[in-house]
């Protein structure tokens, strides 16, 4: 019964934070981007090319569009990547085509276009690239060129960021080819126009940095080293309760000269403080040490991609020596 309210509990918050981070998502669009005329990347600068040039809502390009991506991501990242990417990318099209009108224009005034659109593609862009991140950290994504992100990314050790931000600026720049309007129907001169890809190309880059650093820091894991003389309650403790794995060395203190059990526990940075709570309420004179570390690989981490790389057969090998 416990596993089952876990499971529950765990489905909920997974699609609280995906809820959250398009809600992000859509409001950077809608109150910084869209009135200020700028255009990003991936599927949503599309969509906003298409709404300042003909004035259909980016809410129906965008759920048009990402449907047809989507076909070729449930095949390759699976049903539960697919469903909660389904789940984003309805909530993303209405909040899109919502938002827009139901923003009070003051709010948009004071917020983006009294601030100049220099401040406006920089809070943007603040806030989609948490948007995404948040949403991709639980499995999910935006769609568009985030679906084309995560699948390379399973083949291949690859920045998400860096993957989305090569894709924005081919799309950033092809809006120098299509005519644009503002809201009140006024053509955007050719000077305008430059400035604005500009300013895409500034926001695209803030967007996959801020994607970047929020990505790397919820993955991030620490070592940590416990010397305690109960180590044997700890280690049970971390394995059967927190379900972390705990590797145990033989050590010697040699200031007293005493053998001593050593744990070593590898997790991530977001289940430390849990753990630190559980360490101590079983031996609060515990010793700790805790250092952050990168590139952990292995089962409940991060997996090496090979690419499709195989390994020399041994027949070779030997026909080289």
């Amino acid at each position: 019964m416990a596993e089952i309210k876990k499971s529950v509990w765990t489905h909920v918050k997974e699609y609280f934070l995906v809820t959250l981070g398009i809600l992000l998502y859509v409001t950077g669009w809608s109150i910084f981007l869209v009135p200020n005329n700028l255009v990003g990347g991936g599927v949503s600068g599309v969509c906003s090319i298409i709404q300042y040039a003909t004035g259909f809502k980016m809410g129906y390009s965008y759920f048009l569009i990402n449907a047809v991506l989507l076909l070729a991501a449930l095949a390759i990242l699976g049903s539960s990547f697919g469903a909660k990417t389904v789940y984003a990318i309805v909530i993303a099209s209405i909040g899109l085509n919502v938002l827009q009108g139901a923003i009070p224009q003051p709010i948009i005034e004071a917020l983006a276009l009294q601030n100049g659109k220099l401040m406006s593609t920089i809070m943007g862009g603040i806030m989609v690239g948490v948007g995404i991140g948040i949403t991709m950290s639980v499995g999910g994504s935006t769609g568009g060129t985030d679906i084309i992100a995560l699948i390379v990314g399973k083949y291949r050790n690859v920045s998400p960021g860096r993957m989305i931000l090569a894709m924005d600026v081919v799309i950033i720049l092809s809006s120098l080819l299509v005519p644009s309007y503002t809201s009140d129907g006024q053509l955007v001169g050719w000077a305008d126009k430059i400035t604005t890809v500009v300013y895409g190309l500034l926001l695209v880059t803030v967007n996959s940095y801020v994607l970047d650093l929020y990505l790397s820091g919820s993955r991030q894991s620490v070592q940590l080293f416990v010397l305690s003389r109960k180590h044997a309650e700890i280690a049970d403790a971390i394995t059967h309760d927190l379900h972390r794995g705990v590797t145990v060395l033989s050590g010697k203190g040699w200031y007293t000269k005493h053998e001593a059990s050593v744990l070593m526990v590898i997790t991530r940075k977001t289940d430390l403080n849990l753990m630190l709570r559980y360490i101590k309420m079983i031996d609060p004179d515990a010793f700790l040490s805790v250092s952050l570390v990168t590139g952990v690989y292995g089962k409940g981490f991060d997996t090496i991609k090979t690419g499709g790389f195989q390994p020399i057969p041994k027949k070779v090998e030997e026909n080289a020596e």
